[in-house]
């Protein structure tokens, strides 16, 4: 890997974070920001997971001081409706998670190591919204993959490499409203969980399920290993379950900083 001095490193962030913000407020792109005060009658899809996990050689506070961050971030976004021809953006309507607005030190992670970090733990909302977006009409249409595959598989619902990671302001999850209805955005901080649910004006006629193929454990010609798989969903009819379709939703690759489990043959 080719090594960039800081000057240049630092140049690079410069010129990118102008771009972006270039993008959001002088491009043609229509961005959701209306929040409204009614919940929307239709459920569309919801999902929830856990605040605090067992982790090793991670201060438990970092987790904790997640929570707190989570609960600044879902203000910006509980209750958002994106309309017809609308596009949302993570980071845009977030802002930059800085500790004047009351973000704390939370788990980032950084080249595949865990560091702490002002702002950090908002990869899980990211993680959540994307999720719970692959069940609906709604269009990913900027969405980042997690560069490092860091725990073990403990515990794990779904699929690996079916989360969005997060980083102010270039990385960002980006989600366009492609139908003729109106969706809603719900968040919540729990006592357990981070909660959240797509709504609707009008119901959907579909049920969407999540799936992977070809995922596979590769080992690399300089040491270690790198995993990989395709995810997919299955697209059925909400009324009588019937298959529809299968849709490609994206491949992943991730550097694994554990040892995997390995069969023994004999």
């Amino acid at each position: 890997m080719k090594k960039r001095s800081k000057i240049r490193i630092f140049a690079g962030k410069i010129y990118f974070r102008i771009k972006r913000f270039l993008y959001w407020n002088f491009s043609n792109v229509n961005f959701a920001n209306q929040i409204l005060k009614q919940t929307l009658t239709n459920e569309i899809f919801s999902h929830q997971t856990p605040l605090l996990r067992k982790l090793k050689q991670v201060d438990e506070q970092l987790q904790i001081n997640k929570v707190n961050n989570l609960k600044i971030a879902i203000k910006k976004l509980n209750g958002l409706a994106i309309e017809p021809g609308q596009t949302f953006s993570y980071w845009k309507l977030i802002g930059n998670p800085t500790k004047r607005k009351g973000y704390l030190p939370g788990m980032i992670l950084f080249n595949g190591k865990v560091k702490s970090g002002i702002g950090g733990g908002l990869c899980q909302l990211s993680n959540l919204l994307y999720w719970m977006t692959l069940h609906t009409p709604l269009k990913v249409t900027e969405r980042w993959r997690h560069g490092y595959d860091v725990f073990p598989d403990t515990r794990r619902t779904q699929p690996f490499g079916s989360g969005a990671t997060c980083s102010y302001p270039n990385i960002d999850l980006q989600i366009y409203n492609p139908t003729k209805q109106t969706f809603q955005l719900k968040l919540a901080v729990g006592q357990e969980d981070l909660i959240g649910e797509w709504r609707s004006d009008e119901p959907i006629n579909f049920r969407y399920e999540i799936i992977e193929k070809d995922h596979h454990i590769q080992s690399e010609l300089l040491g270690g290993y790198s995993r990989y798989n395709n995810i997919f969903r299955n697209v059925n009819d909400k009324s009588s379950n019937k298959f529809i379709k299968q849709e490609f939703v994206t491949g992943n690759k991730a550097i694994m900083m554990y040892e995997p489990l390995l069969e023994n043959k004999e």
